[in-house]
């Protein structure tokens, strides 16, 4: 019999969502080599040889428990990698190693054309930019919020007046600290006293705000799709997972459709949207994350979704 063809699972050593879809491919027979970026050297070794065999890339990722041919991949989970920062090292040593590893290993990684990506990190780039989003949605007809994306000042006082309840949203979380206090970009409520100049260093986005009825999570997986209505009498969800519940629903089928359009325009099997339901039932877009998380909805409502993913990365190339 044949050898199977293992999955690549990329991803730090503490991810829960991983762990569900690595045990759900145990439970099929289905080899998995895992490893996190963060670990090169004595733990993570790559070699990768170009030009001189018949496969465009040739060579090995070796784990000290794992090891998998380049050219044997199967499909590639890509998850929450770490990149190594090298604090060991002078400054201008750890900025020139970590672009290194990011162009070595990385490089190597993305160079791979044969296995399906979930999702392909460059892809997962392509789709992380808000504005962007925003263009794409209008364009598949999703409802959008009125949205302005500025550094103007002045601009940014016109639209608080002119939509009234109105919300700034971070651009891309980023992991940032205030004294020492990790810190987490909630959407909030601003007015126009609060505009300073200080908005002129970097372009800030202002989004008129949806009167919603609950949010949704969506979770494509491939063809598939999860809905999931999350109830709340907050503004950001996010801020309190204890004072959320939880239904399974259905999309109308237009809204299931672009959904599926706006993944396949950016190249990608999988993503997490979040939508705003309002009174009226109708479906707001908020955001794609390329790369959301999941884990914690299955649990809540017994959704298949590692089921889903373990599918998916099973059918990535014949055994």
């Amino acid at each position: 019999m044949a050898e199977k063809r293992p999955v690549l699972v990329v991803t730090e050593a503490d991810d829960i969502t991983a762990d569900m879809v690595i045990a759900e491919l145990n439970r099929r027979g289905v080899p998995v080599v895992r490893f996190d970026p963060a670990d090169i050297g004595e733990d993570l070794t790559v070699s990768a040889r170009f030009g001189t065999c018949p496969a465009q890339v040739a060579g090995q990722v070796r784990t000290p428990s794992r090891s998998v041919s380049l050219d044997r991949v199967r499909s590639v989970y890509w998850r929450r990698p770490r990149w190594p920062e090298f604090a060991h090292l002078s400054d201008d040593d750890a900025r020139f190693a970590a672009a290194q590893v990011r162009h070595g290993l990385g490089g190597i990684l993305y160079s791979l054309d044969s296995p399906l990506w979930v999702n392909h990190p460059l892809r997962n780039a392509a789709a992380d930019y808000k504005p962007s989003q925003l263009a794409l949605a209008d364009r598949l007809g999703l409802m959008v919020p009125p949205t302005l994306v500025t550094n103007d000042p002045d601009e940014a006082r016109k639209f608080i007046v002119e939509h009234e309840h109105v919300l700034f949203k971070t651009l891309r979380w980023t992991p940032y600290r205030r004294d020492g206090v990790p810190v987490t970009g909630w959407a909030e409520p601003v007015t126009p006293v609060e505009i300073d100049p200080s908005v002129r260093v970097t372009p800030h986005l202002f989004q008129a705000r949806v009167q919603k009825a609950a949010d949704v999570r969506v979770l494509v997986v491939g063809r598939r799709l999860f809905a999931v209505r999350i109830d709340s009498d907050l503004l950001d969800w996010r801020k309190d997972y204890s004072a959320l519940s939880y239904s399974v629903v259905d999309l109308p089928d237009r809204v299931s459709k672009a959904l599926f359009a706006y993944l396949d325009h950016y190249g990608l099997v999988s993503g997490s949207f979040d939508l705003a339901l309002d009174s009226q039932g109708d479906y707001w877009w908020l955001e794609l994350n390329p790369n959301g998380q999941w884990g914690w909805l299955e649990e809540k409502t017994g959704l298949e979704m590692s089921a889903a993913f373990a599918d998916l990365l099973t059918e990535g190339a014949a055994t």
